[in-house]
């Protein structure tokens, strides 16, 4: 029997601007939103941005906003509403009930979605399926009373648990959560073994926010063929390889990105994927340049990389993607003072040069620009750990 396409999930996204977040800030986190909903393969019909001091403790938005929405998406017959933040097991309660029928998803259930669909490896399936099961464990009572109507879907849709699991318990979920704790120990011991098999060759980790390029750059690297396309969480599976440039070897690893708001229970199940980073000998932060917000994107990495205790370690800072940067040039009579936006390249790396200090990289990985000199700059970094970790041998190098 051939199966047929099914048609994309419609939404609508939510936000809210309060007073510590600027208007551009929210409307660029609901830009990475839409981004999020389009790699889940479903797609946004309309936004709304709602301003309040502080969100809604009951509905997130306040009720005239919910009204607003709920007119919209009756209107135009739409399945979906998302909203750009973790919603609270009674903010859901409330929204839904409002909703009448239609589903209600937050960033974290987008994002867990987003990781069954792209979990490849038992391990990846694993760690996932117990993030999904911490976030439901909250929302039983919600989520049993819906999900029969949940099956199919065109990209929004939770994957794995809950279609499995509609007859479940409190007490059989928190089983399956052990269950799922004591399978990835296992997996956990297994990586400690391969890791310990590699001997004791100097080990570098490619850091990042989520689609930055960093399987770009591995495959470039390595030479090898690490699946990589414009999505976010393309890789979440971490891949090593070995490397040798000149007569330095050493080990290569890509590791999944981060964003902002990412799950906690993300980063508790894919601790043995973080171990690679905690144990690396050199973190190579990989940043897109080319986007408004690399900023941003640069203290989320910095504050996850302390999260998980990795922030202790050298780390070059390479901005990536110099191909895509782009600029408004000014007009030659126009006298107003330049802006962020009317800097050249060259502008942006004197910028990002004396903010962020001297190991700080630009390159292209796509174009190859910068390459043979990021080499370079690779060997003399591991040569230097090397000869730490193995002084008798430096008279080699």
């Amino acid at each position: 029997m051939i199966e047929t396409q099914r048609e994309a999930d419609r939404c609508v996204v939510v936000g809210v601007c309060t007073m510590d977040i600027t208007p551009k800030q929210a409307e660029e986190y609901l830009d990475e939103l839409v981004f999020l909903i389009d790699t889940a393969g479903a797609v946004v019909e309309k936004r709304f941005m709602q301003n309040l001091k502080t969100t809604d403790k009951r509905t997130y938005v306040g009720s005239g906003k919910l009204e607003e929405i709920k007119e919209y998406v009756t209107a135009a017959e739409l399945e979906w509403v998302v909203f750009d933040d973790e919603l609270s097991p009674s903010q859901l309660r409330n929204i839904e009930r409002e909703m009448q029928g239609v589903h209600v998803l937050d960033r974290t259930g987008l994002i867990l979605n987003i990781f069954a669909q792209r979990a490849r490896t038992a391990e990846a399936k694993t760690q996932v399926e117990l993030a999904q099961y911490q976030y439901l464990l909250p929302r039983l009572t919600r989520m049993w009373s819906h999900l029969d109507r949940q099956r199919g879907g065109g990209g929004l849709t939770m994957r794995g648990t809950g279609e499995t699991q509609l007859e479940t318990d409190r007490r059989i979920v928190l089983t399956k959560i052990d269950l799922l704790k004591e399978k990835l120990k296992d997996i956990d011991k297994q990586k400690i073994t391969q890791r310990s098999n590699r001997g004791q060759m100097v080990r570098v980790a490619l850091v990042g926010y989520t689609n930055v390029g960093k399987s770009t750059l591995m495959n470039l690297i390595s030479k090898s063929e690490v699946f990589a396309e414009n999505k976010l969480f393309a890789t979440l599976d971490t891949t090593v390889r070995k490397v040798v440039i000149d007569n330095m070897p050493f080990l290569l690893s890509d590791t999944v990105g981060f964003i902002r708001k990412l799950p906690h229970g993300l980063v508790e199940s894919f601790k043995s994927t973080l171990d690679e980073v905690r144990e690396a000998d050199l973190l190579v932060h990989v940043v897109d340049i080319s986007h408004g917000s690399f900023e941003q994107h640069i203290d989320v990495v910095t504050q996850t990389l302390k999260d998980i205790k990795a922030d202790d370690k050298p780390i070059l800072l390479l901005f990536n993607k110099t191909d895509a940067y782009t600029y408004t040039q000014k007009d030659e009579d126009d006298l107003t003072e330049s802006t962020r936006e009317n800097w050249t390249l060259e502008e942006m790396e004197e910028y990002c040069n004396e903010k962020y200090g001297a190991a700080v990289f630009f390159v292209s990985a796509k174009e190859r620009s910068n390459y043979d000199q990021l080499k370079v700059l690779l060997y003399n970094w591991i040569k230097d750990i090397h000869a730490i970790r193995y002084p008798y041998n430096n008279f080699l190098y």
